[in-house]
């Protein structure tokens, strides 16, 4: 089994706390979110826009390793995740996640085609999105 770890710091409450958010990899360190990231336009990032990057990225690789398998060479593929959140009772529920992308590639327009959508729906990240979510609480 892989596993990666990201990690996020929290103070202070909803509309005035601010966070801090690392990957293992050192990729992200300590960058800010909070509620004007998520909700408005202030700068810094949010937990919708890193899970888009996320499935984008997953979906790019896995679709590669697709092409390659069916001898398709000289691929380029571009892809963009929009992650969708909608107010849902009291709270907010992301409900969609719509991938737009741009494949380039030596080999069959169709087959390509046909590889993008198991791609969509093989790649771990939109699996993940239909997952089951479990966790460890501390609380000291």
């Amino acid at each position: 089994m892989i596993t990666r770890e990201g990690s996020a710091h929290w103070e202070g409450g909803l509309k005035d706390g601010e966070g801090r958010v690392s990957t293992q990899s050192g990729a992200l360190t300590d960058q800010p979110y909070g509620f004007r990231n998520r909700f408005e336009d202030a700068p810094g990032t949010n937990p919708e826009e890193l899970i888009g990057a996320a499935h984008a990225a997953c979906f790019s690789m896995a679709l590669s390793m697709m092409l390659e398998q069916a001898g398709i060479t000289g691929t380029v593929v571009d892809t963009r995740s929009a992650i969708s959140m909608d107010k849902d009772g009291d709270g907010f529920t992301i409900t969609r996640a719509h991938l737009t992308t741009t494949i380039r590639g030596d080999g069959d327009r169709a087959q390509i085609e046909e590889l993008a959508q198991k791609a969509k729906d093989g790649c771990p990240v939109s699996k993940l999105l239909n997952a089951e979510v479990t966790m460890d609480a501390t609380v000291g």
